[in-house]
C-alpha cells in the first residue's frame, strides 16, 4: 500500500504532527515491533556513557519542545 503525502505543501509543523501520529500508532504496536541489532549496541553504548557520568538525559516532552522550534 502506497501513501502520498503533500509534504511540499505542508508546513514543519504539520510534518511533525504527522510524524508524531504515526509514532503514537506504532507505539501501540510495540510488542509487535523488533528491534535491529544495530539499535540494541547504541543504546548499550549510551547507556555506557551515562554510567561514567557523561551525557544528559532529557524529558521527552522537552525534546520535543526544542526539536520543533529548531524546525520552526
Amino acid at each position: 500500500m502506497g501513501v502520498s503525502l503533500p509534504l511540499e505543501k505542508m508546513s514543519r509543523q504539520e510534518k511533525l504532527q504527522v510524524m508524531e501520529s504515526l509514532w503514537d500508532d506504532l507505539c501501540g504496536q510495540a510488542e509487535q515491533l523488533q528491534s535491529p541489532d544495530w539499535h540494541r549496541s547504541l543504546l548499550e553504548e549510551r547507556a555506557g556513557i551515562l554510567r561514567e557520568g557523561g551525557g544528559e538525559l532529557k524529558e521527552w516532552d522537552d525534546a520535543k519542545k526544542r526539536i520543533r522550534n529548531i524546525c520552526e
